[in-house]
Order: structure tokens, then sequence, then C-alpha cells
């Protein structure tokens, strides 16, 4: 069943190929499919496009549908092109002509519109929360570690000393930022495409603020022309918020990656988190953060890809935004994935003390030897000279106590601070309003 057939069937290469892969990724797609047919026909009732036993009726239907998507009990039928297609045919299959009309004025075009950016609003709201858990661990390792010494580098060579707090804390708040990016990038979607049709609108006197409200939208995307330029760019925004964060977790596995290393030795997990070797038994590899390396690396290339894909289309509806989904969909899987193992890895972390004891790392306190001298009174350039001298003369002594105390350094993390930017664009969601929309829509009353 094809919502646009007419009497002439298309050849069937023709179908395999322009099909693709839809139909699995529809599966992504049902519930909120079905969400937004009710806000729909809602609407369609309002302006006198439905009788009211009808939409009571459809309403019925469709929230038992919903129910059966969240029980897994739903299946799209092999002769059924797509999850549009399947509800509307259920719908007809069990009403008869009024689940027919659920279609009017709408496009599929539009359909699918709606049905992304509820996906993507959902997906973006599962992201944050598992971003705030890995943060919080972060912050918490962060203070746990706080007396840890770790080398800083610059340029891969001994540069300054820092701290497992300062690392633990570095990473928490990159992972603000890219919550930043991310608050935005659902600022894009939650705005409602809902009535442009195939991208023009319709001579029906539809009201779109409506469905904006039921839907639990912030806004309208307004002109129905932009409403469906706007997929492509949608889905190029998200990627660009999720390529941030796997940013993120891609540094954060190089440095876990190197600090493993034996030549560094800086940290160690339980063997049961590591790997080993078919041929030599000494080996514990980090194949988990070379996993979440690797994968959050592809991830960095989503929003290239897309902008490759999208490149050059003139304005209008074309098929090319298909292969899209088959691209953003299973980057939040894996995005979540790779937040969740990272979590496992460093709630079972085990980090060496007194690392910056060792006789290797003593130029490390170089420049806090510069700035002692200066602080009693010695000008910065003759400071530098003279600690450089001391260097080269194989005379240099040090004192490993750091008195870093301005806001961010070792002796002064300010988490409290990273924390509440975090709990302040966290609050800046909507995620209850959209919620409790949403339940509204479908709660089903027996």
């Amino acid at each position: 069943m094809k919502l646009w057939q007419k009497n002439t069937n298309p050849l069937k290469e023709v179908e395999v190929f322009t099909v693709g892969k839809d139909r699995e990724m529809d599966g992504s797609l049902a519930a909120f499919d079905v969400i937004g047919s009710l806000a729909h026909i809602e609407m369609l009732a309002s302006v006198g496009l439905l009788e009211k036993n009808e939409l009571v009726s459809l309403q019925k239907e469709l929230k038992l549908i919903y129910r059966d998507i969240q029980e897994g009990k739903f299946k799209l039928q092999d002769n059924v092109e797509d999850i549009h297609s399947q509800v509307e045919f259920l719908l007809t299959e069990k009403l008869g002509d009024a689940g027919k009309k659920i279609h009017s004025a709408r496009s599929r075009n539009d359909q699918v519109l709606v049905d992304i950016k509820l996906f993507l609003r959902n997906e973006i709201g599962e992201l944050v929360k598992n971003i705030q858990s890995f943060f919080t661990l972060l912050l918490t390792r962060s203070e746990e570690y706080k007396e840890y010494g770790l080398p800083g580098y610059t340029h891969l060579q001994l540069a300054m000393p820092s701290s497992f707090g300062l690392w633990f804390g570095a990473y928490a708040e990159s992972l603000v930022d890219d919550t930043i990016t991310l608050k935005a990038a659902y600022d894009i979607v939650n705005k409602n495409p809902l009535g442009s049709a195939a991208g023009y609108g319709s001579s029906f006197p539809i009201n779109r603020m409506m469905t904006t409200q039921l839907l639990g939208f912030e806004d309208l995307n307004y002109n129905v022309v932009y409403a469906q330029m706007g997929r492509g760019k949608a889905e190029r925004i998200v990627a660009q918020a999720l390529a941030n964060v796997a940013d993120t977790l891609a540094k954060l596995s190089m440095d876990a990656c190197l600090y493993l290393n034996q030549n560094f030795g800086f940290i160690s997990f339980p063997t049961e988190l590591t790997t080993g070797s078919s041929i030599m038994p000494h080996k514990k590899n980090p194949d988990v953060f070379e996993l979440i390396r690797a994968h959050c690396n592809r991830i960095k290339a989503l929003p290239n890809e897309i902008m490759l894909m999208t490149t050059n289309l003139p304005s209008g509806y074309h098929r090319d935004l298909q292969l899209l989904k088959e691209h953003v969909f299973p980057a939040f899987k894996d995005l979540n994935s790779c937040l969740a193992m990272a979590g496992l890895m460093l709630s079972r972390i085990e980090i060496r003390k007194d690392i910056l004891g060792e006789e290797k790392y003593k130029y490390l306190f170089s420049v806090d030897a510069v700035n002692k001298l200066v602080s009693n009174g010695m000008p910065f350039r003759d400071a530098y000279k003279k600690i450089s001298m001391d260097i080269e003369a194989g005379n240099f002594t040090y004192d490993r106590n750091t008195l870093h105390t301005h806001e961010g350094s070792i002796g002064n993390l300010c988490n409290a601070e990273i924390n509440e930017q975090m709990d302040k664009i966290i609050a800046s969601f909507p995620f209850a309003a959209v919620r409790d929309a949403i339940d509204k829509l479908t709660r089903l009353i027996d």
C-alpha cells in the first residue's frame, strides 16, 4: 500500500532503490507519527473537517496503536510502504472512511517533517539526561582526586603542574558548552512545521497554532516554504551539536589511552574493563576508549556528511533528504552508548598518587620558580633568564608546593560554579512542558 499509488505500479528495481532503508528508519518514527496524527485530527475537527464522532473514534484507535508501539507490538507489514501508510491503513481497516480523512490538509512531506522534529526533540532530551549523569561523575571525580598531581603538557612536552582535579573538571566544563549547543539545536527543532503540506500550505482553513500547542512546540515554522527548506538544516544543526559532545569524549578517550600507556602509567583499570592480547600475556588494552574515540570521530564527520548531501539543493522537497535519517538516527544511539561506557570506565578508574614526585617531572615547576622570584621583586625577564641558566647548568632547585589560587586553577577548581552553569542550561530546556503535552495527547482513557 502506498499513499501516492495510482493505476500503474513502479518498476520493482525503482521501488527497491527509492525505498532504501526507509522502512527500517521508520521504526524510530512510529510513535511520533501517531503523536503528530493525534494533534492533526484534533485540529481538523476544530475547523469542521472531521465530525465529533469521527474524532473520538480516530483518537481511540490512534492511542491504541501508540500503546502497541510502546509495548513493542507494532509491526510494519511487508506490503505497506512506510509508517504513515501503515497507520492510515490500520485506521481505515477499523473505521472505514474516517481513517481515510486523517490525511486531509497535510502532505507526507510535512508529516515526515513533524515526525523527525518530534524524534529529534525527544532524542536530544534523552542525550541531555545522559550527559548530565556523566557530568556529575566527572565533577565527583574532580573533587575526589583534586590533590592528585598530573603533568601538564604542551606540544606533548612537559609543561606545568596540573592535577586530576583539573583534568576531570575540564571535561565537565566542556560538557557545559556542549549542552549549550544542544539547547540551540533543541530550539531549532522545537518549532512546528505541520500544516506546510508539500511546502506551499493548504487551501483548507487549518489552525497551525493549535497543533503547535497540542504537540508542545515552542513556536511555528511560520513560512511554509521555509518549513520545508528547514529539513536538512535542522538535522545539520543537531549533528553539529552531537559532534561537539563527541569531540569532548574523543579527546578524553585519547587522554585515557595515553595515561594508561606504561610510559605514562598514571591510571589503571580493573582487568575486566580491559582486553588482552592473543600473543602477549601482559597486555591490558584500552579497547573501550579506543572504540569510543572511533565512534565519536565518526560522529564528528556527520555535519559534513549532511552538508554535502544537501549542497546546492534548491528550495522545495527532494528525495535526497530521505537519506539523512540513515546517518542522523543511529548517531544518537552511538553517542549515548559512548557516554554510558565512558561513565563505566571512569567509575572504576584507579589513579596513581604522587606522580609529580618523580625526578623526571622536576622541570614542570620551572614557571613557579620564576614566579617566586618575581614575587620577591625581580623583573620577570630577569627571573626567566636566571631559572633558564640554572636549568642549563644543572643547578635548578624547585618547590613542589604549588600556590595557584585564582579561579579555575589547581587550588581553586570552581566546580560549584561549573555545576551551577550546567544546572542553569538544563533548566532552560522545556522538558516538563513537552512531556505534559505529549502525555495529554496520548493518554488512553478506557
